[in-house]
């Protein structure tokens, strides 16, 4: 139920984000809430992984396959765990100032008891974990535009 979009242009290259966004072993060196994360199956186009988040007194695990379309597009849909359904998509589209990134997840947990604690911190922790893969961004691939330059004319 809770649902989230978002779009944003930041100064990367789709391949960047795309490869930040793909690169799901290393969610839990950035990620709010992600404590371990553990690749079980990889090709050039899918993934299966198990992504353990943690918030406060819970601990939860769920299995995911993600299907990946360099550098275009991430999309995510849930296999098993605490969700009744779990749907999270990236698009990376380019632009003219870098890259803009169209963001969405919408899922549903099991439990009550869980749908209602994440409910209302939902926006903001969806806020934080977007923030978190700009900040792994500009970590990995510097604040200045990230763009190739165009080439100067040649001198004659």
């Amino acid at each position: 139920m809770p649902t989230h979009a978002e779009k944003r242009i930041l100064r990367y290259t789709p391949e960047q984000l795309f490869a930040l966004v793909a690169d799901v072993r290393r969610y839990p060196e950035f990620l709010p809430w992600c404590v371990g994360a553990r690749v079980i199956t990889q090709t050039e186009t899918e993934l299966t992984a198990d992504l353990t988040i943690g918030f406060k007194m819970f601990r939860e695990t769920f299995r995911s396959r993600v299907i990946l379309d360099r550098p275009h597009e991430v999309r995510v849909s849930y296999e098993n765990g605490p969700f009744r359904y779990l749907n999270n998509t990236w698009k990376f589209i380019p632009h003219e100032a870098g890259t803009e990134v169209d963001f969405f997840v919408d899922f549903e947990f099991k439990s009550a008891l869980l749908q209602a604690v994440i409910g209302m911190v939902f926006n903001e922790a969806v806020r934080m974990m977007v923030r978190a893969f700009e900040r792994r961004a500009m970590m990995l691939y510097g604040r200045n535009n990230s763009r190739p330059a165009a080439p100067e004319p040649a001198q004659s």
